[in-house]
C-alpha cells in the first residue's frame, strides 16, 4: 500500500484549464479535483473517460484511472476476532470480557472484484506502454497483494515471474524512486514482499515467504538473506528447530558476522533451553554484534551462565 500511495503522489500538479486540453493540463485539472473530493470522489470518473478519450495511452491518466478503481472498490469495516493481531496489525481496540476472553476489534478492507478488475486493467495498460519501469510492475503486485489479504496467491506468482525476468532476461529497469535499479535493488525489493508475506501471519502468507525465498535462492543459492529467510520460517511458522538450525548454520559457515542468524540461533537456543548452544551463538554475539550494547549484554550472558554449574 505504501508503494501505491507514493506513485500516486507524484501524479500532483499545480492547476489552470486551457480552451484545448492538454495532457498536462489534464494531470492539473485531475489533481485539483482529486485534492477536494478524494481519489473515486464525484466527477472524478467523467474526467477520467475525457482524458482517455482525447489521450488514450496516457500514462498518468491510466495510474488515474487505477487510483480512481482501486479506491472505489474498497470497503472498509471493523471486525471483531478473539486473536491478538489479524494480518500483522494490533487491534484497533482490544478487549476483553469478563469471563476474560479476549475480543478484538481490527479494520478490515475488502474489495469489489469488478471493480478491482478495472483496477489492474488499467495498470495493465500503463504496464504494456513502459514494461521496463519496475515501480509499475510492483505497483500491480501491492495492489494484488492488498486484495488477497492472507492469501496472496496471485501476488506470489507474479514476485516469482518477476524474479524470472529479472534473472534470465537482466532488463534494464527503471523505477520513480530509485536512481539505478540493480540486483541488490532489485533483492531489496523482494525482500521486502517476503517481510510482508511473513509479516500477514497467516498459514498461506507463511507459505508464499518460504516459496518466495526458495524461487531466490534457485539464481542465488547461497544468498544469505534469503536462506536466513527459510530459517525463519522453520523456526517461527513450524517450530522445527533443527531445520532452522540448518539453515542458520548455513549461512553462519560463510558469513559468521551474519547478525539475524546469530540472534536467531539465540532465540531457538533458548526455546529449547538448551544451554550450552545458547552459550556458542552468544560467543558469536559477544564477537560480532551491531552495537556495543549488543556485544556488552551477550557476553554478560554468557558469563552468566558459565557461573552456572
Amino acid at each position: 500500500m505504501k508503494r501505491i500511495l507514493t506513485l500516486l503522489v507524484a501524479l500532483a500538479l499545480p492547476l489552470t484549464l486551457l480552451a484545448q486540453t492538454s495532457q498536462e493540463d489534464y494531470v492539473r485539472r485531475y489533481n485539483n479535483l482529486v485534492s477536494r473530493v478524494g481519489a473515486a470522489g464525484v466527477g472524478v470518473e467523467p474526467l477520467l473517460d475525457r482524458w482517455a478519450a482525447d489521450y488514450p495511452e496516457d500514462l498518468q491518466q491510466l495510474l488515474a484511472r487505477f487510483s480512481f478503481w482501486f479506491t472505489k472498490a474498497q470497503t472498509t469495516s471493523v471486525i471483531q476476532l478473539p486473536q491478538d493481531r489479524y494480518l500483522g496489525r494490533e487491534p484497533l481496540l482490544p478487549m476483553t470480557d469478563s469471563l476474560g476472553r479476549k475480543s478484538n476489534f481490527f479494520e478490515d478492507t475488502t474489495y469489489d472484484d469488478e471493480m478491482f478488475g478495472q483496477a489492474l486493467e488499467a495498470v495493465d495498460k500503463a504496464v504494456a506502454l513502459e514494461p521496463k519501469r519496475l515501480d509499475l510492475r510492483l505497483l500491480r503486485i501491492d495492489a494484488l497483494t492488498a486484495y488477497e489479504k492472507g492469501s496472496p496467491d496471485m501476488a506470489l506468482s507474479s514476485l516469482k515471474s518477476l524474479v524470472d525476468e529479472n534473472y534470465r532476461q537482466h532488463p534494464a529497469w527503471t523505477h520513480e524512486s530509485v536512481e539505478k535499479v540493480d540486483d541488490e535493488v532489485f533483492d531489496a525489493f523482494i525482500q521486502d514482499y517476503c517481510f510482508t508475506f511473513f509479516r500477514l501471519g497467516t498459514d498461506s502468507s507463511a507459505e508464499a515467504f518460504k516459496s518466495l525465498s526458495e524461487h531466490m535462492l534457485t539464481y542465488k543459492k547461497d544468498d544469505p538473506l534469503f536462506l536466513d529467510n527459510l530459517g525463519s520460517y522453520w523456526l517461527v511458522s513450524k517450530k522445527d528447530y533443527k531445520k532452522a538450525l540448518k539453515y542458520y548454520n548455513q549461512v553462519l559457515k560463510k558469513h559468521p558476522d551474519d547478525i539475524t542468524a546469530i540472534r536467531n540461533c539465540i532465540l531457538l537456543a533458548r526455546n529449547k533451553k538448551d544451554v550450552k548452544l545458547e552459550k556458542k551463538y552468544l560467543a558469536m554475539m559477544a564477537q560480532h554484534g551491531e552495537t556495543e550494547m549488543d556485544r556488552g549484554s551477550a557476553a554478560a550472558r554468557l558469563e552468566a551462565l558459565n557461573k552456572k554449574k
